[in-house]
C-alpha cells in the first residue's frame, strides 16, 4: 500500500525563543570576529548546531573554555545565577539569549521564595533548563506522579509549583493534581509555564493523529519538546518516531501506511521538515497538505547587549 497523503501539523518547528536565539549567534557572526563562543547548545538541534559550528561557532560546556574578556552567549535555556557571575568573575562579554518565556520562570522562582513559599519544579532532571531555574532558589525537582508521593517540603501550605517550559501538558496535569491531592493549598503560577509554542504543537499533534496511520516527529534526541510531541502521537494511539532528517527513516515503518503525518520540534529547521516530505513523496500523485505555515504572531526582541559589545 503506498502513500497517498501526507498531512503537515501546524503549527510545527522553530517558535519564537528558538528564532531568537539563532538570530542572536548569526548576527554576533556578522558583526565580530570568530570565534564566537556558546554556552551550551543554542538550541537542541544537530543540524543547528552543525551549521553554526561550521561558521566559527564554539560550543562549549564549562566557561572556563571560554577565553577571558571574550564574547559568550548564553542559550536560549537560561542560566543559574552562579553560570552569570562566573561569567561576570571572568569578564566575558555576556549576550543572554535565553528565550523570554525561560526568563519568566526564573522570575517566578525568585519571587516565591521572597514571599516564603516552598517551591516544587516540574521538570526533567539535567535538562538545560531545569539546571538554569534551579540555581535561581531552593526548590524539589519532581518528574512524575511517584516522585510527589515521596515528597517532602518545609512549608506545606505554602506550596507553589512552577514547570519545564517544554513538557508533556497531559502528564504535567497528572503531576499537579497529585500535588493539589497531597498539598490542597498548592499555588499554581500566574499563568502557564509550558510555553505556548509546547502547547500548540502537542495540541496540533493530538488533531493530526486522528487522520494519519504513522507520525514522524522532526527533531534531535535531546529536544524534550520533540519527544513530548513523540510520545503525544503515543498516546493519541498513533505510531510515531522521531528522525533527525529523512537519513534515519526505516523503510519498514511504511510498510502498510496510506496517510503520513509529519511535525516538527520547536527547534527543528522546516527546511529539514521538508526534505522529509520529499522523501516520502514517491510520485506526484502523493497529496500534500498544510505546507504552509501559521504565523504564530509571537516575536521576541534581540539583546541590547549585541548591539552595544558591536558598536564598541
Amino acid at each position: 500500500m503506498p502513500i497517498s497523503k501526507i498531512i503537515l501539523a501546524n503549527p510545527r518547528g522553530f517558535c519564537a525563543g528558538v528564532v531568537r536565539a539563532i538570530e542572536v549567534v548569526e548576527r554576533a557572526l556578522d558583526l565580530l570576529p570568530p570565534p564566537i563562543y556558546v554556552f551550551h547548545e543554542i538550541v537542541h538541534n544537530r543540524h543547528v548546531v552543525d551549521r553554526l559550528s561550521g561558521r566559527g561557532v564554539v560550543f562549549v560546556n564549562h566557561l572556563d573554555e571560554v577565553p577571558g574578556g571574550s564574547v559568550c552567549i548564553f542559550s536560549a535555556h537560561g542560566v543559574s545565577p552562579a553560570v552569570r557571575q562566573l561569567a561576570e568573575d571572568r569578564q566575558l562579554q555576556v549576550v543572554d539569549a535565553t528565550c523570554p518565556l525561560v526568563t519568566k520562570v526564573h522570575l517566578e522562582a525568585i519571587r516565591f521564595t521572597r514571599e516564603g513559599y516552598s517551591l516544587v519544579l516540574i521538570g526533567h532532571p539535567g535538562h538545560d533548563e531545569v539546571d538554569g531555574t534551579m540555581g535561581e532558589a531552593p526548590m524539589h525537582l519532581v518528574s512524575s506522579v511517584q516522585d510527589v508521593e515521596s515528597l517532602q517540603v518545609s512549608n506545606p501550605d505554602k506550596v507553589v509549583y512552577l514547570t519545564q517550559t517544554t513538557l508533556s501538558l497531559d502528564d504535567t496535569a497528572q503531576i499537579v493534581e497529585a500535588l493539589r491531592t497531597r498539598y490542597p493549598r498548592l499555588t499554581s503560577p500566574p499563568k502557564d509555564d509550558i510555553c505556548y509554542a509546547t502547547q500548540n504543537r502537542q495540541n496540533a499533534v493530538k488533531d493530526l493523529a486522528e487522520q494519519v496511520d504513522l507520525m514522524l516527529v522532526v527533531g534531535s534526541s535531546n529536544s524534550s519538546n520533540s519527544q513530548r510531541l513523540t510520545e503525544a502521537a503515543h498516546a493519541a494511539g498513533v505510531r510515531a518516531y522521531l528522525v533527525n532528517d529523512a537519513s534515519e527513516i526505516r523503510s519498514e515503518w511504511l510498510e502498510q501506511v496510506e496517510v503520513v503525518g509529519v511535525t516538527a520540534g520547536a527547534s527543528a529547521p522546516e527546511h529539514i521538515v521538508l526534505q522529509v516530505v520529499d522523501y516520502l513523496r514517491s510520485s506526484q500523485a502523493v497529496q500534500v497538505e498544510g505546507l504552509e505555515l501559521e504565523d504564530e504572531r509571537v516575536h521576541f526582541a534581540i539583546p541590547q547587549a549585541l548591539v552595544q559589545i558591536a558598536s564598541q
